[in-house]
């Protein structure tokens, strides 16, 4: 279906480069992929022992929708959902985080997918995670089901990797959707989220990293690409990627570093310039910028919580210091509740954090409820 699903396009305004054409996308960000509705524990333990669970929901694309939303941007959530009451209430709960839902598809023959997990870190040997998602709703998206014009309608197109796992369908929506074609349209920003327990082989790896060469914008951690890929270090993994304009190495406790192509002035490649590592390596303006010290309360979300704070950056055309520092701060909203989802900073809240010297913000150090409206200072010891 190559070449028809996917009519051929002039630019749109571009969120790092130049304008080709003043096309006027109707949304900032559309983000495709699945949500679950989530049972959180009540209390730390296995599966086994947990009496009771809290109903919430969970989905990278969808967090990463919420976050923007809740941001100040404009989003759609495009998935499919089964004619169910957790579909009912997943798409409610997107809905009221201000995202657009009016192209999710309800399915009346699949049924919602949803997951348990307990209350530990997703890299503990402890940690469980149960999936009833296979056969769901979402995992039957295609290029016959999915239209254009549902996907094609923002700036930027937002994916991931967990997509490409749930079928054979939503693999060959997900190859459609990253295959580089002439003057292609929405930029596409592409999460890897390795999850080997969604692959039914090693191939899934390999998967990732083709699907990855053809986008515009990547996210990747430097543990998974360690496990999916046997990369160590952000340039390896540069090597191993080289065809997107933009690529994002989340380095954990390390900070994360941004390696781009795009056309950026001195002033915009190293933003304040104190904070930001930031250098040349062939054609690529490199940028390193350190982690914020968070007292992590729950680690699960926190990379959805990181593209979307960086992604808000870009669109307003903030300089790649500033993305990554917004990236960080975003990550910190989630990393300091309990759920998927936490309260972003409000807007002049995170600008103001993210234009912190380097001393200033080597030293800051967020906690439990650093986000609310109103708090005068956040901890600096």
């Amino acid at each position: 279906m190559s070449g028809q699903w996917w009519p051929p396009q002039q630019r749109s305004p571009s969120v790092t480069g130049t304008v080709d054409v003043d096309t006027r996308p109707a949304v900032d960000v559309v983000c495709l992929g699945e949500s679950m509705v989530t049972f959180l524990p009540s209390h730390p333990g296995r599966l086994a022992d947990v009496p009771t669970f809290a109903r919430t929901i969970g989905g990278a694309e969808s967090n990463v929708a919420c976050a923007l939303a809740a941001a100040g941007h404009s989003v759609k959530w495009v998935s499919r959902v089964g004619a169910d009451g957790f579909g009912d209430h997943l798409v409610d709960a997107i809905a009221g985080y201000g995202v657009d839902t009016s192209d999710v598809r309800r399915d009346q023959d699949r049924p919602t997918g949803i997951y348990f997990r307990t209350a530990n870190d997703r890299g503990d040997e402890a940690h469980e995670v149960v999936y009833y998602r296979a056969g769901s709703a979402a995992s039957a998206m295609s290029p016959a089901n999915v239209p254009y014009e549902d996907v094609g309608a923002g700036r930027i197109l937002h994916l991931s990797g967990i997509t490409a796992a749930l079928s054979g369908d939503c693999l060959a929506l997900m190859r459609e959707l990253t295959a580089r074609r002439e003057g292609r349209r929405p930029l596409v920003s592409f999460d890897i989220n390795f999850r080997p327990a969604l692959w039914r082989d090693a191939s899934g790896a390999r998967v990732l990293l083709d699907l990855a060469r053809g986008a515009d914008l990547v996210f990747v951690g430097e543990d998974e690409a360690a496990e999916a890929w046997g990369l160590h270090g952000a340039e390896a993994i540069r090597e191993a990627l080289p065809e997107p304009a933009t690529l994002v190495v989340k380095r954990g406790s390390e900070g994360a570093t941004v390696y781009t192509r795009e056309a950026v002035g001195a002033g915009e490649a190293t933003g304040t310039g104190e904070a930001a590592g930031t250098r040349e390596s062939g054609d690529d303006v490199v940028v390193t910028v350190p982690a914020l010290r968070v007292d992590v309360v729950a680690p699960v979300g926190a990379g959805d919580a990181f593209a979307a704070g960086f992604l808000s950056a870009a669109l307003r055309g903030l300089s790649a210091e500033a993305r990554i520092r917004h990236g960080h701060l975003m990550a910190a909203a989630v990393l300091t509740v309990p759920a998927d989802l936490g309260t972003p900073p409000s807007r002049a809240h995170a600008d103001r954090l993210a234009g912190l010297d380097a001393a200033a913000w080597g030293t800051l150090r967020l906690g439990p409820g650093w986000t609310a409206a109103g708090e005068p200072e956040v901890r600096t010891s």
